[in-house]
């Protein structure tokens, strides 16, 4: 049994992955931790969600110099569910004890300092950590996340247009103009700390982060192809779905598109829906991507749905811990092959 240690689990990703942890059948739940400022330490992680009593009657132990030791002692994987600067900070004080380290914020998902002055708003103090993190999209980069000692989890909006359009690019069908991507996300995706502008009684449709979106050069990056990428915040809990629109080369067939979507026909939580669209309904509280489009000419809309705290967040984790592991990357999410 491989001993987890998660930090930042009063979140909602970090509940999450807390709970998969605690029912999984090759990892131990060891330790949870909040900050030492957090208004939450000491309570239990089912006192700030009753839906896990009996689960997780764990205490959200203070990050302190008594935690680190703790960690050091009795931890294989570290898990950060943590704000983006604390997680650059965090990661390779795990490093240099020899656990591994995943990372569920963006502290360590793209390329260059640039990057994270321009998008984070932050110098990144760690470039040689930048340089070996792996990016964590398990369908993708699965041999590589396998052996590696950190691992930056693919953000929750690049998960669904990274799994919508890679298969299109490897084919070779995109024109070179941006692909559009119009996508919404449930107000579980900003957090759990208090905010006016995320109060249920206050959200409306509303997009935000216009060219500017830190998920902009994270897809870019590992598309390898310009996007528009625009984020709007809707009013209901979970979910993320993306309305995609490509230019396909002259001449691309409906059978060519279908053809390069098979690259994802064998894998346990990817369902191709063909021309059927997606819903954030089908993809609640599960850990799936679903994947549909419909094509006119060389124009295709692709539709794709995840949940945002599951496939986008802890489900994508556990899956790169499970790879780390020598598991089958979709064990403990409650599918099969």
């Amino acid at each position: 049994m491989l001993k987890v240690s998660i930090i930042g689990a009063s979140g909602y990703s970090g509940a999450e992955l807390a709970k998969l942890v605690a029912k999984h059948p090759a990892f131990t739940l060891a330790h949870c931790f909040v900050s030492e400022q957090s208004l939450d330490k000491h309570k239990f992680i089912s006192d700030l969600y009753p839906e896990y009593s009996g689960l997780l009657d764990i205490e959200l132990q203070p990050l302190n110099e008594q935690a680190f030791s703790l960690i050091e002692q009795s931890s294989d994987y570290v898990c950060l569910c943590t704000d983006h600067k604390v997680s650059v900070e965090l990661a390779p004080v795990f490093l240099q004890m020899g656990k591994r380290v995943f990372d569920l914020s963006g502290g360590y998902r793209l390329s260059s300092n640039e990057d994270y002055e321009n998008y984070y708003g932050f110098s990144h103090p760690h470039q040689d950590w930048l340089a070996q993190a792996q990016y964590g999209l398990a369908e993708w980069y699965g041999d590589a996340i396998k052996t590696a000692k950190l691992v930056a989890v693919a953000g929750c909006y690049p998960t669904a247009a990274l799994n919508a359009l890679k298969p299109l690019q490897q084919a070779d069908l995109i024109t070179e103009q941006p692909v559009i991507i119009n996508a919404v996300s449930g107000v579980t995706g900003a957090g759990r700390k208090a905010n006016v502008a995320t109060h249920f009684c206050e959200v409306s449709l509303t997009p935000y982060g216009l060219f500017t979106h830190r998920h902009s050069p994270e897809i870019e990056k590992y598309l390898e192809h310009p996007v528009l990428f625009t984020p709007h915040l809707g009013n209901f809990k979970r979910g993320i779905l993306e309305t995609i629109y490509i230019t396909l080369k002259e001449n691309v067939t409906p059978n060519q598109v279908d053809a390069a979507y098979q690259v994802l026909a064998d894998e346990p939580l990817i369902r191709l829906k063909g021309s059927q669209l997606p819903s954030i309904k089908a993809v609640e509280n599960q850990p799936f991507v679903d994947i549909g489009w419909q094509q006119k000419g060389n124009q295709l809309i692709v539709v794709v749905a995840i949940d945002n705290l599951l496939k986008g967040a802890a489900g994508q984790a556990l899956q790169c811990m499970n790879l780390a592991a020598g598991l089958e990357h979709y064990q403990g999410l409650g599918v099969s092959a």
